[in-house]
């Protein structure tokens, strides 16, 4: 042993190897490089039709919105289920959604809205672990934070069936990681490993200085210290031959290499830029956390990145567990409502929209009778509890027909009346727009086959 450790044969030490960050190296989930490469899976070939889309835009309104009292607004309703928003016409006949979104309803013909979306947990962790998954049921065993067991982000998925070319990362979640002091599950590439995990910016793009550094391949380190990492990795792929010896290593890949590309490419930092969008479109979209997101969200996928999950606000920011309609009305949906609209607007005037699909969703939705408690925490008597039993979704764009209600709920707006849609039908409308089949498969780390999706693409949308 020498005093800088046990050195291999060839020439590299086992601090370097540890250094060098085989369990996490670029926060590009090396770890799973030390198991066997599994087979491939089933090529992810595109549709008959070919792909609408080659991008999504996932809004997740995290902590769950009232639809009741966004969406699926109903005067008719009994005075303990209605909220106090009264519903405002839009540009499409028929269609009425709260006062409190006076720019969306002006463009009510660009979006349709699902009011029909369902599921079976009224957990904010099982319930975002279902809809960034788009599966119907959580896993054996899956427990209320991030494990590798859980099922991986729809984000995962398509960097594995739609990798990008350009140097440009596959799928990015901003600006927060939802977590409790423990991850949410269904952020991340679950059992298919962390080199499928979405690529994380964990810092709010209103923030002065906002800049491509912030997209953090892992705590500390920067783009700068790169260099020094990437001049070791070269030394391992010269004695690539010899890594089956060492028990640190047994595969490495070009992962590595695409790694250091994303970082440091000039086209990277180029997109991650927003001080390159006019004052005047910033003000637009709004100098706050939700429209600073969305603008860079579409800067994003213009770049060519796949997926981009946009979160509004941190964890459970729409758990509006006490004053409900106060907080909807002068905390939630005025920055919703500019952010989205100038979302829908920009796409649409740099002829993006249809080849973008936008979704505008939460984990679930809130109790149809106000104040009553669903067990999900203090309700008062204000506020709303969880509900998965019903709950609204919005979508545009990668060849949505605009202008319409596709479901509907109860008239106490509890459970679906007619079709319902699941997350997994979610899920099977955004691989199908962006040309993967549902029936495609990905594998796990221990190469058994999954399908993607067990779902049916939402039809009446397009």
């Amino acid at each position: 042993m020498s005093a800088t450790g046990h050195r291999h044969r060839i020439g590299i030490d086992r601090r370097e190897l540890v250094q060098v960050g085989f369990t996490g190296l670029l926060g590009m989930g090396l770890v799973d490089l030390l198991a066997p490469r599994p087979a491939a899976a089933t090529a992810a070939r595109p549709s008959a039709n070919g792909p609408r889309a080659k991008s999504v835009i996932l809004v997740f309104m995290t902590g769950a919105p009232a639809h009741q009292d966004i969406w699926d607004l109903d005067m008719s309703r009994p005075a303990e289920v209605r909220g106090d928003a009264r519903p405002m016409k839009t540009n499409v006949a028929g269609i009425e959604i709260s006062e409190h979104l006076p720019k969306l309803a002006q463009m009510a013909d660009r979006y349709s809205i699902v009011r029909s979306m369902h599921h079976g947990t009224n957990v904010h962790e099982f319930g975002t672990h279902l809809m960034l998954t788009g599966v119907d049921q959580v896993p054996p065993g899956a427990r209320h934070f991030a494990t590798r067991a859980d099922w991986p982000a729809m984000g995962s998925v398509v960097s594995f069936a739609r990798p990008t070319t350009n140097g440009m990362p596959s799928a990015v979640i901003l600006p927060t990681y939802l977590n409790a002091g423990y991850g949410f599950s269904g952020q991340d590439g679950g059992i298919m490993g962390s080199r499928w995990d979405p690529w994380l910016v964990d810092k709010d793009p209103n923030q002065a200085g906002f800049r491509v550094p912030d997209l953090q391949p892992s705590p500390g380190l920067t783009v700068g210290r790169l260099e020094n990492r990437r001049a070791l990795l070269d030394r391992v792929d010269q004695h690539r031959g010899d890594l089956a010896r060492i028990p640190e290593v047994r595969q490495l890949s070009e992962r590595q290499e695409r790694a250091f590309v994303t970082l440091t490419a000039p086209q990277t930092r180029d997109a991650f830029d927003l001080e390159k969008e006019s004052p005047a479109l910033r003000d637009r979209y709004g100098r706050h956390m939700f429209g600073q997101s969305l603008l860079l969200a579409r800067r994003l996928v213009e770049a060519g990145v796949g997926l981009v999950q946009a979160n509004m606000g941190a964890m459970n920011t729409w758990d509006t567990h006490t004053d409900n309609f106060g907080q909807l009305k002068n905390r939630l949906l005025p920055p919703f409502d500019q952010g989205f609209s100038a979302l829908l607007e920009d796409l649409s005037a740099r002829g993006l929209l249809e080849e973008t699909l936008v979704i505008a969703v939460g984990e679930f939705g809130r109790t149809p009778k106000v104040g009553s408690d669903n067990g999900g925490g203090i309700t008062s008597a204000g506020g709303r509890d969880h509900w998965g039993g019903v709950f609204s979704a919005v979508f545009a764009g990668g060849g949505v027909r605009g202008g319409r209600i596709v479901g509907k709920s109860d008239e106490h707006a509890a459970y679906p009346d007619g079709a319902a849609y699941s997350p997994s039908d979610l899920s099977a409308t955004v691989f199908s727009a962006l040309g993967i089949p549902p029936t495609s498969e990905f594998t796990d780390v221990q190469g058994r086959p999954f399908p993607v999706t067990t779902g049916t693409p939402i039809a009446p949308l397009f």
